[in-house]
Protein backbone atom coordinates (compact mmCIF):
# COMPACT_ATOMS: atom_id res chain seq x y z
CA UNK A 1 0.00 0.00 0.00
CA UNK A 2 1.03 3.67 -1.07
CA UNK A 3 1.60 5.72 1.81
CA UNK A 4 1.99 9.81 1.63
CA UNK A 5 5.73 11.26 1.83
CA UNK A 6 5.64 13.42 5.29
CA UNK A 7 8.43 15.28 3.05
CA UNK A 8 5.45 17.13 1.07
CA UNK A 9 5.03 19.16 4.12
CA UNK A 10 8.67 20.27 4.17
CA UNK A 11 8.71 21.14 0.90
CA UNK A 12 5.37 23.15 0.37
CA UNK A 13 7.50 25.53 3.24
CA UNK A 14 10.62 25.47 1.15
CA UNK A 15 8.29 26.91 -1.77
CA UNK A 16 6.14 29.59 0.32
CA UNK A 17 9.06 31.08 2.63
CA UNK A 18 10.33 34.17 1.51
CA UNK A 19 7.56 34.58 -0.49
CA UNK A 20 4.35 36.93 -0.36
CA UNK A 21 2.13 36.88 -3.24
CA UNK A 22 -0.82 34.19 -2.39
CA UNK A 23 -1.56 33.51 -5.74
CA UNK A 24 2.18 32.35 -6.24
CA UNK A 25 2.21 30.68 -3.27
CA UNK A 26 -1.07 28.64 -3.65
CA UNK A 27 -0.27 27.81 -7.58
CA UNK A 28 2.93 26.22 -6.35
CA UNK A 29 1.41 24.01 -3.29
CA UNK A 30 -1.03 22.91 -6.27
CA UNK A 31 1.25 21.31 -8.16
CA UNK A 32 3.64 20.71 -5.73
CA UNK A 33 0.24 18.12 -4.80
CA UNK A 34 -0.68 17.19 -8.11
CA UNK A 35 3.08 15.74 -9.10
CA UNK A 36 3.72 14.29 -5.41
CA UNK A 37 0.63 12.46 -4.65
CA UNK A 38 -0.44 9.33 -6.60
CA UNK A 39 -3.76 8.96 -8.44
CA UNK A 40 -4.85 12.49 -8.66
CA UNK A 41 -6.52 13.98 -11.60
CA UNK A 42 -6.87 17.39 -9.59
CA UNK A 43 -5.39 19.73 -7.02
CA UNK A 44 -6.08 23.02 -6.29
CA UNK A 45 -7.70 26.03 -4.01
CA UNK A 46 -11.70 27.70 -4.30
CA UNK A 47 -11.26 30.86 -2.46
CA UNK A 48 -14.39 32.30 -0.28
CA UNK A 49 -15.82 35.98 -1.78
CA UNK A 50 -17.15 37.66 0.73
CA UNK A 51 -18.33 39.68 -1.97
CA UNK A 52 -20.47 36.54 -3.82
CA UNK A 53 -21.13 34.61 -0.89
CA UNK A 54 -19.45 31.88 -3.08
CA UNK A 55 -16.21 30.02 -3.22
CA UNK A 56 -14.14 31.03 -6.41
CA UNK A 57 -12.15 28.97 -8.23
CA UNK A 58 -8.32 29.88 -7.60
CA UNK A 59 -4.66 27.88 -8.64
CA UNK A 60 -5.52 24.25 -9.60
CA UNK A 61 -3.67 21.60 -11.60
CA UNK A 62 -5.98 19.56 -13.70
CA UNK A 63 -8.88 20.13 -16.25
CA UNK A 64 -10.73 23.47 -16.35
CA UNK A 65 -12.92 23.24 -13.22
CA UNK A 66 -16.31 24.92 -11.54
CA UNK A 67 -15.50 28.65 -11.55
CA UNK A 68 -17.91 29.12 -8.58
CA UNK A 69 -19.36 26.66 -5.85
CA UNK A 70 -22.13 27.80 -3.17
CA UNK A 71 -21.60 26.82 0.37
CA UNK A 72 -25.32 24.57 0.04
CA UNK A 73 -23.58 22.64 -2.78
CA UNK A 74 -21.09 19.61 -3.53
CA UNK A 75 -18.16 18.57 -1.51
CA UNK A 76 -16.16 21.36 -1.33
CA UNK A 77 -19.27 23.53 -0.33
CA UNK A 78 -19.54 21.16 2.79
CA UNK A 79 -16.07 21.53 3.61
CA UNK A 80 -16.82 25.27 3.41
CA UNK A 81 -19.80 25.18 5.54
CA UNK A 82 -18.93 22.75 7.82
CA UNK A 83 -15.61 23.99 8.13
CA UNK A 84 -14.59 20.34 8.07
CA UNK A 85 -12.70 18.06 6.18
CA UNK A 86 -14.57 15.99 3.77
CA UNK A 87 -12.71 12.85 2.83
CA UNK A 88 -15.51 11.11 0.08
CA UNK A 89 -14.51 7.31 -1.01
CA UNK A 90 -17.19 7.70 -3.84
CA UNK A 91 -18.51 10.90 -4.93
CA UNK A 92 -21.44 9.60 -6.85
CA UNK A 93 -22.89 8.82 -3.46
CA UNK A 94 -22.39 12.24 -1.77
CA UNK A 95 -25.84 14.01 -2.35
CA UNK A 96 -25.12 17.38 -4.19
CA UNK A 97 -21.99 16.23 -5.67
CA UNK A 98 -20.75 18.34 -8.85
CA UNK A 99 -19.46 16.76 -11.06
CA UNK A 100 -16.88 18.92 -12.64
CA UNK A 101 -15.16 16.14 -13.99
CA UNK A 102 -16.85 13.06 -14.96
CA UNK A 103 -14.04 10.88 -14.03
CA UNK A 104 -13.50 12.20 -10.50
CA UNK A 105 -14.50 9.57 -8.13
CA UNK A 106 -13.03 10.23 -4.88
CA UNK A 107 -12.24 13.84 -3.51
CA UNK A 108 -10.59 14.83 -0.12
CA UNK A 109 -11.37 18.71 0.76
CA UNK A 110 -9.52 20.31 3.44
CA UNK A 111 -10.94 23.87 4.70
CA UNK A 112 -8.71 26.93 5.54
CA UNK A 113 -8.97 28.45 8.38
CA UNK A 114 -7.82 31.53 8.76
CA UNK A 115 -8.00 33.71 12.29
CA UNK A 116 -11.14 31.27 13.14
CA UNK A 117 -12.85 32.16 9.70
CA UNK A 118 -12.97 29.46 6.62
CA UNK A 119 -11.92 31.72 3.77
CA UNK A 120 -11.89 28.85 1.10
CA UNK A 121 -10.88 24.57 0.68
CA UNK A 122 -7.95 22.90 -0.84
CA UNK A 123 -9.74 20.02 -3.04
CA UNK A 124 -7.88 17.35 -3.85
CA UNK A 125 -9.89 14.70 -6.93
CA UNK A 126 -9.16 11.24 -8.25
CA UNK A 127 -10.11 8.53 -10.37
CA UNK A 128 -10.29 6.35 -8.12
CA UNK A 129 -12.99 4.74 -6.08
CA UNK A 130 -11.89 5.34 -2.15
CA UNK A 131 -8.46 6.70 -3.10
CA UNK A 132 -7.90 8.93 -0.31
CA UNK A 133 -7.12 7.37 3.75
CA UNK A 134 -6.71 8.71 6.82
CA UNK A 135 -3.06 8.72 6.57
CA UNK A 136 -3.50 11.61 3.30
CA UNK A 137 -5.84 13.32 5.33
CA UNK A 138 -3.65 14.19 8.06
CA UNK A 139 -0.88 14.81 5.54
CA UNK A 140 -3.30 17.35 4.12
CA UNK A 141 -4.54 18.83 7.02
CA UNK A 142 -0.75 18.87 8.38
CA UNK A 143 0.42 20.48 5.09
CA UNK A 144 -2.61 23.02 5.55
CA UNK A 145 -2.00 24.12 9.31
CA UNK A 146 1.33 24.90 8.55
CA UNK A 147 1.36 26.52 5.67
CA UNK A 148 -1.82 29.07 6.21
CA UNK A 149 -0.49 30.96 8.74
CA UNK A 150 2.51 31.92 6.66
CA UNK A 151 0.71 32.64 3.29
CA UNK A 152 -2.11 34.34 4.60
CA UNK A 153 -0.21 37.20 6.60
CA UNK A 154 0.88 38.09 3.30
CA UNK A 155 -2.62 38.17 1.84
Amino acid sequence: MWTPDPNIVRSALALVEGEKNLTANLANISALLFYSLKDLNWAGFYLWSEEDKELVLGPFQGKPACLRIKPNRGVCGAAYREQSTQRVPDVHAFPGHIACDGDTRSELVVPLMHQGQCVGVLDLDSPRLDRFTSEDQLLVEELVTTFMPIIWRTK
